[in-house]
């Protein structure tokens, strides 16, 4: 039997025993939270990989399966100058490798025993069995019935995309991610690979950590199905909502440009490139101020990026020449002082040499062979239990032995008539305090609620959750617009909500009394916002010991420019991101998206989890300070880790790749219409050649490698466009995946309303609420069952809950909700910008 598996137990429920509370503490936190799991990881998937990996981080003991010849991963580009993938090692440090060859008698026998004896087991083999020997999943779980399982896949297990051949690329581009973005007049310019692996990643362990926290009370094992394609729709998912409420109008406006709010981009300065995000008509005129264009912040017709954007290229020929006067870094601390969201674009040296980053776990060492180099580190910044700061990448059968935290005791087995009601959801029982404004703040949350948590989420009438929409001039606020903007309605689904005027009083001690019986407040405002209110940590803690906090700020708490105002795409900006995507010869180029938003949000999911693991574990919460930019830099860890060690900048291919020739996005029939091609081995470029009519290529032994096919590739690429330019977008895909070749059709926004893949999934699920009646609204991409879960109510109108809340958890009489409506402490209607300024003068008289 293998030593892991002869010194694991299998653990159903963990308790501790002989141990008090601060030991148990002070021993996770040098050892790792999440000390007490054993992972297995079979197959070859970035997305399981990853979600492996945030267990790695947090001190589970990880064992990565792998074929003689080692994880196909291990030879992904870019490598280092020793030859080892950048990317592998990202996915991979801190785990063991345990070599299974499949064609040894005792193969299937061996890798049972190590699954039997692990707490999670986390499958790629969907996307790449790497030759890992078959399995009976059912009958493991049926004889472990405490197994959490998280099984990876493309597209999911049914549906017309289900045996789809795909890519990062070709994924996003059917994820509507690629189309919005480059010039014009095309092609659409998509970013390199990686992105799909780390949102998938992220939602495998928000399953299964939450599995974790329910199996903890009582729960029996989970079994999660995640499709990659659905995880990538988490940033699609908000112009989705655009597009249901406004039609058919979006459409790519060029390189750095965005539907429906301007500027947002990245512009050159007199010394390096400068990331620009203007949003409200405050921010507007500070910036038109900056530049001494005055009388544009003051033109009503200017006032809201919808208004703005219709004027782009007349404003941008103002502005241009006028940020070119000053370097990033001169007007980056002009806007601090302006409080205008504007930052540098890094390149990947500028991050290495980042001393922030590398001082708060954001860029960690790591040891890949012989090799010294760094990567990007956990995200997750749990400040009383902190993740491990780097670590070593395993050799194909390398063991790595951690100490491990041995004060777990386990329960006896149970038959499955023992454990809690099976149709509850995992986070049943978990009481959320969300102070949280945009996107970022509310998808976190919303992954909470979604999975069963009770999410109070605190809006005030004075201030509004800003995605009710920026506008407070009277007409808008009149008539109700604020209840009608189906992101909100998005993103705030399955929560309750009330309004607490926390400036006053009376409002702040209802808060405080949410907060003593809660087990997580969360927040995205500036870091200084809460505890200027009085709801600092420091004040908390004293009021619930057990309460786990996060702060989502954007820069974080202890951050040089933790006055920095921020928004998803400001984020982007500045995580060095855009300076590896598009052509050696153009700007730094971003998504179509505000990227940093989604990604914080789901990073803030599952730092609250493995802290509220802990907090179950000792009874102690802690604070979690999590910084949004930071959520950004593994999207560039392959190329950090490379230059660290060559220091070579990192090439920008376009639309081709390093690894995949051929590897592009080609125009089809019609206007406007594309399609991501690429070619991920030669047995797929041999049935590609044949497809497209040129045998002669396909029967060019020479060409089997890429690099030989490298020598030719404008000519592939001009065949492939010939025969895609006769052929509609989809039935040129239709053609592709019926011969194996992987391919999407570059979808907008609005096509995934009505896409089929999603709509035989149920993906989409039709909620009814007042003021927008019938709407979309997207599915979690992880699943137990063959459907997903149910959205069980429609994102609040404001303060639709106060009575409720303040009565049913806090005991108050009608004459007391009475007074505080008369007080203006709480409400159902949003002041306009006038009844504001009245308020004010009334409170300074």
């Amino acid at each position: 039997m293998d030593d892991f598996a002869a010194n694991a137990s299998r653990r159903s429920p963990m308790i501790f025993g002989g141990t008090s509370p601060a030991e148990k503490t002070e021993s996770e936190a040098s050892m790792g939270v999440l000390s007490h799991l054993q992972v297995i990881e079979i197959g070859s998937s970035a997305a399981t990989s990853y979600c492996a990996r945030l267990f790695a981080d947090f001190g589970a003991d990880v064992h990565k399966i792998e074929p003689p010849a080692g994880d196909p991963l291990r030879r992904s580009p870019p490598l280092t100058p020793g030859g080892q993938s950048a990317w592998f090692a990202f996915l991979s440090f801190n785990k063991s490798s345990i070599v299974i060859d499949p064609t040894d008698q005792d193969a299937i026998a061996r890798l049972m025993r190590l699954i039997e004896n692990c707490d999670i087991l986390v499958d790629g083999r969907d996307v790449d069995p790497a030759d890992c020997p078959a399995l009976d999943i059912a009958a493991i779980r049926e004889r472990h019935p405490g197994l959490i399982y998280v099984q990876g896949s493309w597209f999911g297990r049914d549906g017309p995309y289900a045996q789809f051949s795909a890519t990062d690329s070709t994924l996003r581009a059917l994820a509507g991610l690629v189309k919005l973005v480059g010039p014009i007049e095309g092609p659409p310019l998509h970013a390199p690979d990686f992105q799909t692996g780390i949102l998938a990643g992220l939602w495998g362990f928000i399953a299964a950590a939450s599995s974790e926290l329910a199996r903890m009370q009582g729960d029996t094992g989970r079994s999660w199905s995640l499709s990659i394609f659905e995880s990538s729709l988490t940033l699609s998912e908000y112009l989705m909502s655009e597009a249901f409420a406004r039609g058919d109008v979006m459409r790519r406006i060029g390189i750095n440009r965005f539907w429906p709010g301007s500027p947002v981009g990245i512009y050159e300065t007199r010394k390096g490139w400068l990331g620009v995000t203007i949003a409200t008509p405050k921010q507007w005129r500070a910036f038109c101020d900056m530049l001494g264009l005055c009388k544009y912040g003051d033109d009503p017709a200017l006032v809201v990026g919808d208004d703005r954007v219709k004027h782009l290229e007349y404003m941008e020929r103002l502005f241009m020449p006028r940020l070119k006067t000053r370097t990033a870094q001169e007007w980056f601390t002009e806007g601090l002082q302006r409080k205008i969201p504007m930052v540098p674009v890094p390149e990947i040296s500028d991050l290495l040499q980042d001393p922030e980053k590398k001082a708060r776990g954001a860029i960690v060492p790591v040891l890949l062979g012989g090799e010294e180099a760094f990567t990007a580190g956990s995200m997750q910044h749990l400040t009383l239990t902190p993740p491990r700061r780097g670590g070593k990448v395993p050799a194909p059968g390398e063991q790595q032995v951690f100490a491990k935290v041995r004060t777990c005791l386990r329960l006896p087995p149970r038959g499955a008539s023992d454990w809690i009601d099976a149709g509850r959801q995992p986070l049943y029982g978990i009481r959320v305090i969300d102070f949280c404004m945009g996107w970022a703040g509310p998808l976190c949350t919303r992954s909470l609620a979604d999975l069963g948590a009770d999410v109070i989420k605190i809006e005030a009438v004075q201030y509004p959750d800003w995605m009710r929409g920026l506008d407070r001039r009277r007409a808008y606020v009149d008539s109700q617009k604020y209840e009608k903007t189906a992101p909100f309605c998005i993103m705030n689904r399955n929560k309750r909500g009330i309004t607490l005027d926390l400036t006053r009083p009376e409002g702040l001690a209802l808060a405080k009394r949410l907060v003593a019986e809660a087990d997580i407040v969360i927040d995205n405002y500036s870091v200084n916002v809460l505890p200027k209110l009085g709801l600092g940590y420091d004040v908390l803690r004293t009021l619930n010991p057990r309460l786990v906090m996060m702060s989502m700020s954007a820069f974080g708490a202890d951050s040089a420019h933790r006055d920095c105002r921020a928004y998803g795409s400001t984020l982007e900006q500045g995580s060095g991101l855009p300076s590896v995507i598009g052509h050696a010869d153009g700007p730094p180029v971003m998504s179509h998206l505000a990227f940093g938003d989604a990604v914080g949000g789901l990073n803030g999911g599952a730092a609250v989890l493995v802290a509220l693991i802990h907090a179950r574990n000792t009874g102690r919460g802690q604070f979690i300070d999590l910084a949004q930019i930071e959520c950004m830099v593994p999207f560039a860890a392959p190329w950090i880790t490379a230059h660290s060690i060559g220091a070579v900048s990192p090439p920008r291919y376009g639309n081709r790749h390093p690894q995949f020739v051929p590897h592009g996005c080609f125009r089809c029939a019609g206007e406007d219409n594309w399609i991501v091609v690429t070619a991920t081995d030669k047995d797929m470029w041999h049935r590609l050649a044949l497809l497209i009519g040129r045998a002669d290529w396909a029967n060019d032994a020479s060409l089997e490698c890429p690099e030989a096919r490298r020598s030719i590739e404008d000519l592939i690429e001009t065949a492939i466009e010939g025969w895609t330019l006769a052929r509609d977008a989809d039935q040129a895909m239709s053609e592709l995946q019926a011969v194996r070749v992987a391919a999407g059709v570059a979808r907008l926004p609005i096509d995934l309303l009505k896409d089929p893949h999603l709509e035989s999934r149920a993906f989409l699920q039709e909620i009814e609420r007042a003021f927008i009646g019938v709407h979309p609204q997207p599915s979690m991409p992880i699943r137990e069952g063959a459907r997903p879960y149910t959205v069980r109510t429609a994102a609040p109108t404001l303060g639709q809950h106060n009575r409720e809340i303040l009565s049913e958890l806090l005991g108050l009489s009608d004459e007391e909700i009475a007074q505080l409506v008369r007080a203006g402490i709480i409400g159902t209607a949003m002041l306009s910008e006038g009844e504001l300024e009245d308020g004010k003068k009334v409170s300074s008289e």
